[in-house]
C-alpha cells in the first residue's frame, strides 16, 4: 500500500512549520504533526536580514546594529525580529495530524534534545521606544546583554551566556539581569543545546541547524526548507541539500570554534570578539552565516588567529 503524504513533518515550531509550508507550495502531499497546533510562539527569533528568504515578514528592523567587547563596534548589516504570526502560518493544504502516520519521507522537526554545551538566557521585556539592536555587550563579566526592539515601545534585553557546559542556570542569570534594571512585565527564558549532532531524516534544530558559536537555526531553516522541498519534487535526496560536502566542513570548523570559547575565561572572551568584530565585515558575515563558505569560514579563523596575542592562541591551537 502507498503511503498517504508525500511528506510527514514531526513538531510544529518554525523550523517544522517552514518545511510543511515550502512543500505544500510545490504541490506535495504533505502532513504536520502538531499536538499542539493553536500555541502561540513566544520566543523571540532575530536573525540578519540577508540571510532570509525574500519577503520573509518581520516585526522589526534594526539598521544600526552594535557590539562591545573592549570597544564599541558598529556591525554594517540589518538585524530583524521575525513575525511569529507569519512563522506559525500554514496553507489549507497542509494537514495537521496529532499522530505520525506513514510518508514518502518523514522529517523529525521536534528540535535538539541532546548535548552538553548550552546557551542560556534570561530576558525582560522593557518599554522603550529603541530601534538599535546592541548584539552583544560584554563590558560586564562573562555573561553578555543583548538588546533589541520588538516594536509598540517594548525592547527586549537579555543576560545570556554564550556557551557553557553545563549551561548557566537561569537563577543565575535573572539575579544579574534585575542587578542591572528593573525587570519589565514580561520575561523570556532560553535554554538549548549548541553541540547538537547533525542528524538523518531531520529538519532544523533536530538536524543540527543550530550554529555551534552563536546558537542562530531559524534564518537556516527558513532559507533551506523551499531547497528541500524542490529537491522531493525533484526525485532528488534532500540529505544533499541539508547537509551538503560544504555545509558538513563548516559545521566541522564551527564546532572548533565552539570548543576555543568554551576553554575562554572573560577576560578572553572579550579579547576575543574585540578582535573578531574588527575583521572585515565580509569575513565576519562568512563565519555567522556562511553555512557552505568553506574559503570565508577558514579565512575568518585563520586571521582571528594570526590577530590574537599568545594567551588566546593557546586556547585555539588545541581546538582549531
Amino acid at each position: 500500500m502507498d503511503p498517504v503524504y508525500d511528506v510527514l513533518v514531526i513538531g510544529g515550531g518554525p523550523a517544522g512549520r517552514a518545511l510543511a509550508r515550502a512543500c505544500a507550495h510545490e504541490g506535495l502531499h504533505t502532513a504536520i504533526v502538531d499536538r499542539h497546533p493553536h500555541r502561540i510562539y513566544t520566543a523571540t527569533y532575530g536573525a540578519w536580514a540577508d540571510e532570509l528568504p525574500p519577503h520573509t515578514s518581520t516585526k522589526t528592523r534594526s539598521t544600526t546594529v552594535r557590539a562591545y567587547a573592549r570597544e564599541e563596534h558598529l556591525i554594517p548589516r540589518t538585524y530583524v525580529v521575525l513575525d511569529n504570526a507569519q512563522l506559525h502560518q500554514l496553507p489549507e493544504q497542509v494537514e495537521i495530524l496529532k499522530a505520525p502516520t506513514e510518508a514518502r519521507y518523514t522529517f523529525n522537526a521536534t528540535g535538539a534534545r541532546k548535548g552538553r554545551a548550552e546557551q542560556t538566557a534570561v530576558g525582560t521585556v522593557i518599554e522603550s521606544d529603541n530601534t538599535d539592536t546592541t548584539l552583544m555587550d560584554w563590558r560586564n563579566g562573562d555573561t553578555f546583554l543583548y538588546t533589541v526592539p520588538l516594536g509598540d515601545n517594548r525592547t527586549l534585553v537579555e543576560e545570556t551566556c554564550l556557551a557553557r557546559r553545563p549551561g548557566m542556570p537561569l537563577s543565575e542569570l535573572r539575579r544579574r539581569l534585575h542587578s542591572r534594571l528593573e525587570p519589565g512585565s514580561q520575561e523570556e527564558r532560553v535554554r538549548f543545546p549548541l553541540d547538537a549532532p547533525r542528524a538523518p531524516n531531520a529538519f532544523g534544530a533536530a538536524a543540527g541547524f543550530i550554529h555551534p558559536a552563536t546558537g542562530y537555526s531559524v534564518a537556516t531553516s527558513l532559507q533551506l526548507a523551499p531547497k528541500v522541498a524542490q529537491a522531493i519534487k525533484a526525485g532528488e535526496n534532500p540529505e544533499h541539500v541539508i547537509w551538503s560536502r560544504k555545509a558538513r566542513t563548516v559545521h566541522a570548523l564551527r564546532r572548533f570554534g565552539l570548543a576555543a570559547l568554551l576553554r575562554m575565561d572573560a577576560e578572553q572572551t572579550r579579547d576575543f570578539f574585540e578582535l573578531f568584530f574588527r575583521l572585515d565585515p565580509d569575513l565576519q558575515r562568512a563565519y555567522l552565516s556562511g553555512r557552505e563558505d568553506v574559503r570565508g569560514t577558514t579565512a575568518a579563523m585563520a586571521k582571528l588567529f594570526r590577530a590574537a596575542p599568545w594567551r588566546l592562541r593557546a586556547k585555539m591551537m588545541n581546538t582549531w
